[in-house]
């Protein structure tokens, strides 16, 4: 009479051999790290500029309203006076909105660019974890295979 395999050892074999690769989770969180420094370092160095921008705009203003607080010889030199901070303060607007609109500009490139490295990366690291895990199925099946006869 026939002796029914026993398939415990040969799961057992197979389940022991199946690769588990701990390092891609170790790469994937360094890859991830790195990447959120960088987009970081954009946002800090975004921000200090935007704070550059609007610290010389206030203190370039209130030297601007420090013309107009002067006192006047004569009443229509108050309103040359508020004529002329309201035409300096339209430029100064126009000039500063065009800094902060660099700002955001590089931001927006620097960001496209990280992100475009960032999907090659995950684009080249899935792509080797798989030919790995490929190969290593393989070779698993293989010893199971010549285990079971």
């Amino acid at each position: 009479m026939t002796k029914t395999p026993d398939f415990t050892k040969v799961m057992q074999d197979m389940m022991a051999s199946f690769p588990v690769d701990a390092s891609a989770f170790q790469n994937a969180f360094k890859t991830q790290a790195a990447f959120a420094e960088k987009f970081s370092k954009v946002a800090i160095e975004a921000a200090e500029k935007s704070t550059e921008i609007s610290a010389k705009w206030a203190k370039d203003a209130l030297a601007k309203v420090g013309q107009v607080a002067k006192a006047k010889a004569e009443p229509a030199d108050y309103s040359k006076a508020v004529t002329d901070f309201a035409s300096t303060a339209a430029e100064m607007a126009t000039e500063n909105l065009a800094a902060f609109a660099e700002v955001a500009k590089k931001v927006q490139m620097e960001t496209v660019e990280l992100m475009l490295a960032a999907g090659k990366d995950i684009s080249e690291d899935a792509s080797s974890a798989v030919k790995k895990a490929t190969a290593d199925v393989a070779t698993a099946a293989k010893k199971a295979a010549a285990a079971a006869k």
